[in-house]
């Protein structure tokens, strides 16, 4: 008996630190955008956007340890994109119906809709975008046309995914905010060009010694190496802030 309520209160207490709400609001032409918005008291926010062929599903086991860590998180299905751990893309579906175009390019305007969002309705002490594979392009594309919009970057695996080839990189260099890259080991030729172009007081990185995967599920727990991203994420958390102020 009093392992049962000893787990019970386990469970509430996990329950009430990591609130799921699944949420809806519009993109900037209208479409339904679906998210998961993981809650906690703290002013501080992190929006999760999500690979090619992914869902919102992608950070169920990301967005709780970031909660630990201090931030809200809100996790989106963008446009473009599919499933993963069994959690099927409604944005993309709802675009579907309404035969939408669901190119990378096209998830651009949710990324903006999103931010907008979170800012208007919950106000955030501090805001961060976090983007991976083709969406971490996209939030180092909207942190340098709009620099005073968040408080920081995080890009998992970025590249030049556009018909324009230095669509990233050309407003790279107007981003004012801290920003931190990384990717597979065999994956920073893609993106050193972008990252040379990131003012140099703004730029971090990290580079597995291992080969490391695609994307933010490098942080997955089912990956032998994940802990290394893991640290390497939680130290630009930490440090983020002061770097920006110096």
């Amino acid at each position: 008996m009093k392992t049962q309520q000893l787990f019970l209160l386990f469970l509430i207490s996990f329950t009430s630190i990591f609130a799921q709400e699944q949420i809806q609001f519009p993109s900037e032409d209208g479409l339904q955008i679906t998210g998961d918005y993981y809650k906690t008291d703290a002013k501080k926010f992190i929006i999760l956007f999500h690979q090619a062929g992914y869902s919102r599903g992608a950070y169920r086991e990301i967005a709780p340890k970031l909660n630990t860590m201090g931030y809200s998180c809100l996790a989106i299905d963008q446009r473009s994109g599919k499933s993963v751990n069994d959690v099927p893309n409604l944005t993309f579906k709802a675009a579907q119906e309404k035969g939408l175009s669901t190119k990378y390019i096209d998830a651009y305007q949710d990324i903006k809709a999103t931010i907008a969002y979170v800012k208007k309705n919950y106000q955030p002490e501090e805001l961060i975008i976090w983007g991976s594979s083709y969406s971490s392009s996209l939030v180092l594309k909207h942190g340098g046309e709009f620099p005073d919009q968040v408080d920081g970057i995080l890009a998992f695996s970025p590249g030049e995914y556009y018909e324009d080839k230095q669509y990233i990189q050309s407003t790279a260099s107007d981003i004012q905010v801290p920003t931190f890259i990384t990717s597979a080991a065999n994956e920073q030729k893609a993106w050193q060009e972008i990252y040379d172009a990131i003012p140099e007081a703004y730029r971090n990185f990290f580079i597995p010694e291992v080969d490391g995967i695609h994307g933010s599920r490098a942080l997955w727990g089912q990956f032998p190496f994940s802990g290394d991203y893991w640290k390497a994420v939680t130290d630009f958390l930490k440090n983020k802030v002061k770097k920006k102020e110096d």
